[in-house]
């Protein structure tokens, strides 16, 4: 595969993208880093893929391809070493319909779930429409890193109210990719305890070297047996406008109510475009993945390098996903005064980090999935604004 020019200016207001639209971060010329997705081509052979069912002028009803489904399984046995037997995976329009059915089958209003902040803002405004009980495990930051805390988990899931936990794996925003270690810990508590693990692996393509991720439901049969994975290629191929989900339950009960749900809902319908899309992206965009992760490692490298030149702001070293995660505290601003320095002085139009839970205070994610000439600006743009603000 030749190089991809991942340094390609795009202009993303010609069609209506949410990333720059201004409702979300106003007119001028901003550094949008707020929603996630990249501002890269999708893969060619995803595009090529695309532009033959195009061309065939006919859309109509369709069924899934053959195909799609034991390349989804050959990408995660080849990649992640998962053996996913197909009866296993059910269709779902994105992962956050999954977790929403997952809440209202498998627990009742009023139940506890267990969230791990500072962690993905849709997860708390989904378990309140859905009238469920946040109970909140934050994860801990020491020396830079964060990890679970898994005492308070412990007391937390013996709670009798207490019924599932959404993890996040890798974790957005703060980058962990948990290894098997700490996945088997936190599977452990709650199978002994009786919560059911519903895992949000969006991310698990977009891991840094040496790091590896590990499906939760990999772990052994007792873990799948407890848990419901929500995985899509969204994120992994920039293709979030136009593809679905997987929701991967080995649990024969389980995943027997979720396809009745399914059904109920009329959420298991086909959209022929996601289908090739998928498809496409699994059989021949790996390569396109690779040199990807390459550049975004390049981008994580640059910022370490250029916040040594900008004080009261430090990186927490991701392992996983484009978002950084900055840690803006030192510059003693409150949670309003920080969104207005970020927007107003720096440019900066990115995820408020109070949005991820009370520990996100002081905090703030960042997309880096840009070119290198966008980011370099962006970091010119802060070291001037936090200049300003020290003098």
């Amino acid at each position: 595969m030749s190089p991809v020019n991942f340094d390609e200016q795009i202009n993303r207001r010609e069609v209506p993208s949410l990333k720059v639209h201004p409702r979300i971060i106003g007119e001028g010329d901003v550094f949008a880093a707020g929603v996630a997705d990249m501002d890269f081509r999708a893969p060619a052979a995803v595009i090529e893929a695309l532009q033959r069912r195009l061309n065939h002028g006919v859309f109509g009803y369709e069924t899934v391809d053959d195909g799609l489904m034991p390349s989804l399984i050959n990408w995660l046995d080849r990649r992640h070493d998962w053996n996913v037997e197909q009866r296993s995976i059910l269709r779902a329009p994105n992962i956050l319909n999954a977790l929403a059915i997952a809440a209202s089958l498998f627990t009742e209003p009023g139940d506890g779930v267990l969230v791990q902040p500072p962690v993905f803002f849709d997860f708390f405004d989904l378990l309140k429409e859905n009238h469920r009980t946040i109970i909140s495990n934050p994860l801990i930051l020491e020396g830079g890193r964060y990890h679970m805390d898994f005492d308070d988990l412990e007391k937390k899931a013996a709670d009798p109210h207490c019924k599932m936990i959404y993890l996040c794996n890798p974790h957005n925003p703060v980058g962990r990719v948990w290894s098997a270690e700490e996945l088997k810990q936190l599977g452990d508590i709650c199978g002994e305890h009786k919560v059911l693990v519903v895992s949000d692996e969006m991310h698990s393509d977009l891991v840094f070297k040496p790091h590896r991720y590990v499906p939760f439901a990999s772990l052994g049969s007792n873990y799948a047996q407890n848990s419901i994975t929500c995985i899509s290629p969204a994120k992994s191929f920039n293709i979030a406008a136009c593809c679905s989900a997987f929701t991967i339950i080995e649990n024969e009960t389980l995943r027997t109510a979720f396809q009745v749900e399914n059904s109920r809902l009329t959420v298991n319908k086909n959209n022929a475009f996601a289908n090739v899309a998928m498809q496409a992206a699994y059989e021949q965009a790996e390569p396109w993945l690779g040199q990807v992760l390459i550049y975004l490692q390049a981008n994580v490298d640059l910022v370490a390098e250029r916040l040594q030149d900008i004080p009261g702001v430090e990186l927490i070293k991701p392992e996983g996903t484009f978002l950084l995660w900055l840690d803006f505290r030192q510059l003693d601003l409150s949670t309003d005064q920080l969104t207005d320095f970020l927007k107003i002085k720096a440019g900066w139009a990115v995820s408020r980090g109070y949005a991820f839970g009370e520990q996100g205070r002081g905090f703030a994610r960042v997309n880096i999935a840009c070119t290198r000439a966008k980011l370099e600006t962006a970091l010119g743009r802060l070291e001037m604004a936090v200049s300003g603000l020290n003098s």
